[in-house]
């Protein structure tokens, strides 16, 4: 089995978490998830990180702490391995080109949306970890 790895980011600005809402062209449309992408060959995952951020939302993010690591196949042969990191905004201004929505919540607004399956067990991680409840 083929596992892809990919890397999100629960970016952290003025006591609140960016998310992202995915749009009709891509899968589970509707679906809101942690901004990330696909790690190239021969790339870190920070990296990876800082440059799916930069092309999918345009704004520089300091990449943190790695959360657990979720699993989730996505068809007989395929598997994704979303790796999680805390992240803060350095700077720049959104622009979305690949999700249909953008949202700043507080911490206890997590579960109240229609999460992606593979981000499920990392905002569920991230209520429990986190270091302060709004």
């Amino acid at each position: 089995m083929k596992t892809i790895a990919v890397t999100c980011a629960i970016i952290i600005h003025n006591g609140k978490i960016l998310i992202t809402k995915r749009s009709d062209k891509m899968d589970l449309a509707g679906f809101w998830e942690f901004p990330g992408g696909k790690v190239e060959p021969d790339e870190l995952a920070e990296e990876c990180l800082k440059r799916e951020i930069l092309e999918e939302l345009h704004i520089k993010v300091e990449v943190g702490t790695r959360l657990s690591s979720s699993r989730f196949q996505i068809s007989q042969e395929k598997v994704i391995e979303l790796m999680p990191f805390l992240c803060s905004w350095i700077s720049g201004e959104i622009k979305l080109t690949e999700h249909e929505e953008v949202r700043w919540v507080n911490i206890g607004e997590l579960e109240s949306f229609q999460w992606a399956p593979a981000d499920i067990p990392i905002y569920k991680e991230v209520l429990v970890k986190w270091p302060f409840k709004d």
